[in-house]
């Protein structure tokens, strides 16, 4: 099976993509008591750009980010800082030299020191080191906190201090570790819109890491799916969503149904009917977005092979829509994603149908 024509290879860049490049690994790794943590990472970012990194955990994510920062010195590979050479072929440069900002999962903050003295504290040595904090500080809206103890500060108002700190130097690079993990669902989406604006006001190039795929489909530019410490695909949001180069894409970001069937003679048959695959393929998966399934009513009174009759097992409100889990006659599990109008309960006989036919790829698993 082929990728999409859409699909880029793990770190390929648009030929008609604009900006400078700020970053660029190539063949980047790092082990750790003989176990390679990180292999092979070739990466590129523009200027201006906010690339999100999405896996699961251990999956290699916060190495790389350690990598690129200095944290960590790699086993092999180059790593280039604003076309400047800055890890490989014998030549290390600490992170201090990097011009690299990073707000670390815990926010790192000092508790005995306000907001102000906290941003300050990465300007040490720095000539108009206050007007530089002060700028931060209004950039993030924290203006009016400055004279604070970062224990009388929100979890919000805390992660924003972090940023700040880490803007007030003007890095070229912005390096973000799982920033919304300590605040609860409520305040999530509001405090990555919030940093989405800021670092897209001031330009900074940002990597950002996360384990949430949604976090990464709704504020990044492109996301970077890594997985076994490589990074499989990369692209748009939308790219990555809608055209998963592997299965394990797939699964991992957002819902899919996922149909495993064998191929013969360039034909796979799956419940929704028969689809075209090339003719070498033996092993198919074919991937159905839940919200890809039309679901009506009542038993198929058509004899057409993509109308399949299915039962209402259970059933998801979530307000602004809500998911079906239903049981096709031959046993297989599917959920279907619909608006919150039409109301199906557990025992409720549908019929299912294809509103966009699936996605094809190639099944090594099975």
């Amino acid at each position: 099976m082929t990728a999409p024509q859409s699909n880029r290879r793990a770190g390929e860049q648009r030929a008609d993509d604009h900006g400078s490049i700020v970053l660029r690994a190539i063949d980047l790794s790092a082990a750790f008591d003989q176990t390679e943590a990180v292999s092979d990472l070739t990466l590129e970012v523009r200027e201006g750009e906010l690339l999100a990194i999405l896996g699961s955990s251990g999956c290699g994510k916060t190495t790389s980010l350690r990598l690129i920062a200095g944290f960590e010195v790699p086993t092999r590979g180059s790593l280039e800082l604003g076309g400047q050479l800055v890890a490989g072929n014998g030549r290390f440069v600490p992170p201090e030299r990097r011009g690299v900002g990073m707000v670390f999962q815990d926010y790192a903050l000092f508790p005995h020191m306000t907001v102000l003295e906290n941003v300050e504290y990465g300007l040490r040595g720095m000539d108009g080191k206050h007007q530089l904090a002060a700028d931060a500080l209004a950039t993030t809206g924290l203006t009016n906190l400055g004279g604070r103890r970062v224990h009388e500060l929100s979890g919000g108002e805390q992660q924003r201090v972090a940023l700040a700190r880490a803007l007030a130097p003007r890095p070229r690079l912005l390096l973000l570790d799982e920033p919304f993990s300590n605040l609860d669902l409520a305040l999530r989406a509001q405090v990555r819109e919030e940093l989405r604006d800021i670092v897209r006001q001031t330009g900074t190039t940002t990597i950002l890491v996360t384990h949430d795929q949604e976090e990464a489909l709704s504020i990044a530019d492109r996301v970077a799916f890594m997985a076994h410490g490589r990074i499989v695909q990369i692209g748009t949001p939308e790219e990555i969503y809608l055209q998963p180069a592997t299965i394990d894409v797939a699964e991992f970001i957002g819902d899919a149904n996922i149909v495993h069937a064998r191929a013969t003679n360039g034909t796979v048959a799956t419940p929704f009917g028969s689809f075209s695959v090339e003719a070498r393929a033996s092993r198919v998966a074919a991937v159905i977005r839940p919200e890809d399934l039309i679901v009506q009513p009542g038993a198929s009174s058509t004899a057409a092979d993509t109308a399949v009759p299915a039962t209402v097992v259970d059933r998801e409100y979530y307000g602004h829509d809500q998911v079906l889990r239903v049981r096709l006659q031959d046993g297989t599990l599917a959920r279907v994603r619909l608006g919150s109008r039409e109301r199906f309960d557990p025992g409720d006989e549908v019929t299912l149908s294809l509103a966009n036919p699936p996605l094809l790829l190639a099944d090594h698993d099975q």
